[in-house]
């Protein structure tokens, strides 16, 4: 099994507690996923989030439908958040969410390990769809974030972003 590794950081224009908030409201996942996914939580409203909570949702993987499950591994209000795939397309995924105060607004990071199902042959598809498709799922959700959170607040922010692929430590 090989597993990857994407990451991403932002820095936001927004104080740490509010874009925590944001974050913290599964409604806004749909909010900041490609409209071509065709993202929709199924599990009912309100959902609290904390360790331990399961979010079912659906999505469309190039036109396919697809259910995911998700548990919140970790919860550490303004801190950090890791939601873990029960079920899904993926072998494993692993999401960590890190938030930071710094310069006036909020680091947010994105550590994404993963594997991929039928092994070593799903390996091949990797380079040519399966990262470009994150890559670009991705860069979406940075740039939904920014203008969700940042609204009119004038000039963007910078956006540092970076992709790394390869195998944790």
């Amino acid at each position: 099994m090989r597993r990857h590794l994407l990451e991403t950081s932002q820095w936001v224009r927004t104080p740490l507690e509010k874009t925590f908030a944001f974050f913290s409201d599964p409604r806004n996942l749909a909010r900041i996923t490609p409209p071509d996914l065709g993202f929709v939580i199924l599990t009912p409203e309100p959902i609290e989030m904390c360790a331990g909570a399961w979010i079912d949702y659906r999505i469309r993987v190039r036109g396919l439908p697809v259910r995911w499950t998700t548990r919140i591994e970790v919860w550490e209000p303004n801190v950090r958040f890791v939601d873990v795939q029960l079920r899904g397309p993926y072998r494993l995924w692993r999401h960590e969410h890190t938030f930071e105060e710094r310069d006036g607004g909020t680091r947010i990071r994105d550590r994404v390990e993963y594997e991929l199902p039928l092994f070593p042959i799903s390996e091949l598809a990797h380079p040519l769809l399966v990262r470009p498709d994150l890559d670009r799922i991705f860069s979406f959700r940075l740039a939904a974030t920014r203008r969700l959170l940042e609204g009119d607040l004038g000039e963007p922010s910078p956006v540092a972003a970076t992709g790394k692929l390869g195998t944790p430590p």
